[in-house]
């Protein structure tokens, strides 16, 4: 038993461990203190950036179902918008799985980023639109869901792009580009 537990200790690596925690625990408390979709917005995208090339993908696709669930919970996101939240959820999944893709295949880091970046924006904002519009139509009512489109249309376009920002210059900070 003994010689298992140093086994699994040497495979952990305690500053992964500690970057996703810390970065992960603001991700799911912001929601909770800021209620304005154009501050806390960029910042959950830039965390979700920061995970994905501080600790890996996996642990970014984790912590992307986790921000809208607190929204939720913490009221930024009113409770008639609850049956969006896994297409929140999924648009931050296609997110980071755009910037990872696109940021492997490119030669260049730096072109890679901004490209995966901006497609990873399109793509969620073009997946969130869509599905929103069609859900909340069928869902809640038509002046509700006009407004519920609006919200998950360019804002969401637009905090990417922001979060796509801050991390770049926190990743830059920390020499990583």
């Amino acid at each position: 038993m003994e010689i298992i537990k140093e086994q699994t200790l040497e495979k952990v690596n305690v500053q992964s461990m500690t970057r996703f925690v810390a970065l992960a625990g603001v991700a799911m408390f912001l929601p909770f203190f800021i209620h304005l979709q154009w501050i806390s917005g960029p910042i959950v995208n830039a965390l979700l950036i920061l995970i994905l090339f501080l600790v890996g993908i996996r642990s970014a696709l984790v912590v992307a179902l986790v921000p809208s669930l607190m929204a939720l919970a913490g009221g930024l996101l009113p409770a008639v918008l609850s049956p969006v939240v896994p297409f929140i959820m999924i648009s931050n999944a296609i997110f980071v799985l755009s910037v990872d893709r696109i940021y492997d295949w490119s030669k260049d880091s730096s072109r890679g980023y901004w490209i995966g970046v901006l497609v990873g924006a399109i793509l969620k904002f073009l997946f969130l639109y869509i599905s929103v519009s069609f859900i909340a139509k069928l869902l809640i009512k038509q002046e509700l869901a006009v407004k519920v489109a609006q919200m998950m249309s360019w804002p969401q376009l637009a905090t990417a792009v922001l979060g796509g920002m801050i991390a770049w210059v926190i990743l830059k900070w920390l020499k990583r580009f």
